[in-house]
């Protein structure tokens, strides 16, 4: 009889003697998500294609070391502050906080320990119709150069219907700041010798931010019609990607944040992502205001093991859930903040299917 199911196994440890594990997640159709509790990291994601053969859909290491190691943030969950912010600092209630450098002078996904590279607690649940892993983390005053003792729960969902639930959820003990993402790469073709342009997407987004020449917006807000950032209706990735376009020419192609045609708050769909040659359809519905659609033009200079490339350019691609980026220096974006005796709690689902 199929059920949901869910393993546990000895991924490695840390030079710190830390021991981190898998945990595989199974449901009723046979589809598998592999989680290790470094960094909340998705290492394998099997989904059937057309004609009914399992695949791995999500780009992986095969070892602790190479996911310590290999850069591009494979898999991995992102905090405190997802993407970037400028000059690595901000100011709240007048005070300035100076973070981490790790992109130039610009502060990227959470600094050099971001919550990629730490070993959260874990826990299990199973149901009759999902399998989940609960993974919570303490976040220490200062960590990193952000304020407060931050309390993170995230929970990964796998249920019958071939939805993978992420809900995120933190409280602090002193004002701060705090953007969640989860940062797949995904390959719907389920090889990775590909690349990702002759996937389709669709974006729920009239306008996009545009950003300057280290990638961090410029406060404008900019109309998606009638330029390469137009994804309104189903497009392949490939269709505009080498358009002498100024914004694509920055990003090296799209690296960019769409804000989302949603009511505030309400679970949503973002993005739907095709792969024709497959069948394979991923769906992304979330709560957030914004998606950043990163086309993987810098994986072959970032995923690397012994200065051995494991990944070509533009073979995955990520559709990060989240606030906008620079959010705290830019007083037009919406607020980023968290207070003592406030919740923090956004959700994201990924629906895999057939057509």
């Amino acid at each position: 009889m199929k059920d949901t199911r869910l393993e546990k196994k000895q991924f490695g440890e840390t030079p710190e003697g830390e021991k981190v594990y898998k945990y595989t997640l199974r449901n009723v159709d046979g589809m598998e998500v592999d989680i290790i509790n470094y960094g909340g990291i998705i290492s394998r994601w099997t989904s059937k294609d057309k004609d009914g053969n399992q695949g791995n859909i999500v780009l992986n290491f095969n070892d602790l070391r190479s996911y310590m190691e290999g850069g591009a943030f494979l898999g991995a969950l992102i905090g405190r502050f997802a993407n970037r912010i400028s000059n690595s600092s901000f100011t709240l209630d007048k005070k300035k906080y100076e973070l981490n450098k790790n992109e130039s002078e610009n502060h990227l996904h959470g600094g050099e320990k971001g919550f990629d590279k730490v070993v959260w607690n874990a826990a299990t649940r199973i149901r009759m119709e999902s399998a989940s892993l609960i993974l919570t983390y303490t976040s220490h005053h200062m960590e990193e150069g952000y304020p407060g003792n931050l309390d993170v729960k995230v929970t990964y969902t796998l249920k019958n219907d071939n939805a993978l639930e992420v809900q995120y959820e933190a409280s602090t003990d002193r004002p701060t700041i705090i953007n969640l993402t989860q940062h797949s790469y995904f390959n719907l073709s389920a090889d990775f010798s590909r690349d990702i342009l002759d996937h389709e997407l669709l974006l729920n987004a009239e306008s996009y931010l545009p950003v300057n020449n280290e990638l961090i917006p410029i406060g404008e807000y900019r109309a998606v019609k009638g330029t390469p950032f137009d994804f309104g209706k189903y497009r392949a990735i490939g269709d505009s990607i080498f358009n002498n376009d100024e914004q694509l020419l920055i990003g090296k192609g799209y690296d960019h944040c769409w804000i989302l045609d949603t009511e505030k708050g309400d679970l949503e769909l973002a993005a739907s992502l095709y792969h024709w040659r497959s069948g394979r359809r991923l769906e992304v519905y979330t709560t957030e205001p914004s998606i950043q659609f990163y086309s993987g033009n810098l994986l072959s200079g970032y995923c690397t093991i012994d200065k051995k490339m494991i990944y070509g350019k533009r073979q995955g691609l990520c559709l990060e859930t989240q606030h906008y980026p620079d959010s705290p220096n830019q007083p037009r974006f919406p607020s980023v903040r968290l207070d003592p005796g406030k919740d923090y709690c956004t959700k994201t689902i990924y629906k895999l299917s057939v057509v």
